[in-house]
C-alpha cells in the first residue's frame, strides 16, 4: 500500500516540474447539485490532466542506463501526452502506444512532442505491443500499476487534503465547505487510489468514491469478481477505457474507496456541459462524469452532505463534445 510518506517524497521530487493547481469552490456546482462543491482543478496542469505528475515521479527516478534507452507507455490519451511532454522535457526518448480509439487530438499532441506514436487496433493490443517494447529494453512508464506513478497522482490528493486543512475547514469539526466526500474518476485506478491513500492519512473522515462510465467498468467489474479481471470496452471516454485494473490499485480500491459509482456516456457527456455552463471550465468527459455520479453520493448519504470534485483533465475538443452531445441528443 503506498502511504503518505511516498506521496510527500513524490511531491517534492517533482514540485519543479508540475503545477500546483488551484482548490477553489464552485458556486455555480453548489447550486445545480444542491450542496457546496470544492473543485480541485488538475485538468489546469501541464498537458491538460493530472497524468503529467505520475509520469515525471517515475521518469525521475530513472539511471542514466534508463534514460538513454527510452521509455514506453500505452495510452488511452492524458497518459501519452503527459509522457511525451515531460519525457522531452527531460531529454528522454520516448515511445508511446495508442489505440486507434484514442482522440485524434492526443496522438497529434504525443507525435508534436516528439514522441514515437505507434497505434493498434485496441487497448488489449496496446497493452501486449507495450510489454513486447519493454522486452525489448525500453523502460515501462505503466499508467497506473507502478507505485511511483500512483504515489505521483497521490500528490492531487495531498494537495486538495492541505488546501482543505489550510482554510481552517476540517471534515472533523463538520465547518461549512469542507468536503464530507471527495469524487474521483476511475480508469486504471491510479488517480483514486494515491487520493484516496492521501486522504486517508490526513483527512480520514472523507470518504472517497470512485467512478466509472458504462462500458469501462474495468474496477466495478473487479470489485464484483473479487479481483482484477479483463472487461469488454465500449466507452466514449477512451481516457477512463483500461482493459482492467491492476492488483495494485485494486487492493488501494477495496481498502480505502467507499464505492464504485457508474455512469452512462450520455451523463458524462451532459456532466462536459454543466461543468462549461456552471461551473465555467471546459472538462472531458472522464470529469464530466462526475457531477450525475455526484448526484447518486447525495442520494445515499442524505443531507449534510459536502463534496469535492477532483477534475481531473479538460482534453476534449469542442468538436468532440459537439459530436457526442449530437449523438446522445443533449442540450
Amino acid at each position: 500500500m503506498i502511504g503518505i510518506g511516498e506521496i510527500q517524497d513524490a511531491a517534492q521530487r517533482i514540485a519543479a516540474h508540475v503545477v500546483r493547481t488551484p482548490t477553489v469552490p464552485s458556486p455555480g456546482l453548489s447550486a445545480l447539485l444542491g450542496a457546496p462543491v470544492t473543485t480541485k482543478l488538475e485538468l489546469l496542469q501541464r498537458t491538460g490532466s493530472f497524468k503529467a505528475r505520475g509520469a515525471t515521479a517515475k521518469l525521475l527516478t530513472l539511471s542514466e542506463a534508463e534514460q538513454a534507452a527510452g521509455v514506453v507507455a500505452v495510452s488511452g490519451g492524458n497518459h501519452g501526452i503527459a509522457l511525451a511532454h515531460m519525457a522531452a522535457a527531460l531529454h528522454i526518448k520516448a515511445t508511446v502506444v495508442m489505440s486507434r480509439s484514442a482522440p485524434r487530438r492526443a496522438a497529434d499532441l504525443v507525435e508534436a512532442a516528439g514522441a514515437s506514436l505507434r497505434l493498434t487496433d485496441g487497448m488489449a493490443e496496446a497493452f501486449a505491443l507495450t510489454e513486447r517494447l519493454r522486452s525489448e529494453g525500453l523502460t515501462l512508464v505503466h499508467p497506473f500499476d507502478d507505485p511511483l506513478v500512483i504515489a505521483g497522482q497521490g500528490t492531487v490528493g495531498l494537495e486538495f487534503a492541505e488546501d482543505l486543512g489550510n482554510s481552517g475547514a476540517t471534515a472533523a469539526t463538520g465547518d461549512a465547505g469542507a468536503p464530507t466526500d471527495v469524487l474521483v474518476s476511475i480508469g486504471g485506478g491510479g488517480l483514486v487510489a494515491g487520493v484516496a491513500a492521501a486522504f486517508r492519512a490526513l483527512l480520514p473522515g472523507v470518504r472517497v468514491w470512485g467512478v466509472e462510465t458504462v462500458g469501462a467498468t474495468a474496477m466495478a467489474d473487479a470489485i464484483a469478481a473479487g479481483g482484477p479481471v479483463t472487461v469488454p470496452l465500449s466507452s466514449v471516454v477512451t481516457t477512463l477505457s483500461a482493459p482492467s485494473v491492476s492488483r495494485l490499485t485494486y487492493d488501494h480500491v477495496t481498502a480505502l474507496v467507499e464505492d464504485v459509482l457508474v455512469v452512462s456516456d450520455a451523463e458524462a457527456v451532459q456532466g462536459v456541459l454543466d461543468f462549461a455552463e456552471h461551473g465555467k471550465v471546459w472538462t472531458e468527459p472522464a470529469a464530466g462524469c462526475l457531477l450525475p455520479a455526484a448526484r447518486q453520493v447525495l442520494d445515499r448519504v442524505g443531507d449534510g452532505a459536502r463534496l469535492g470534485l477532483v477534475v481531473c483533465g479538460g482534453n476534449a475538443t469542442t468538436a468532440d463534445v459537439a459530436e457526442w452531445a449530437r449523438r446522445f441528443e443533449l442540450r
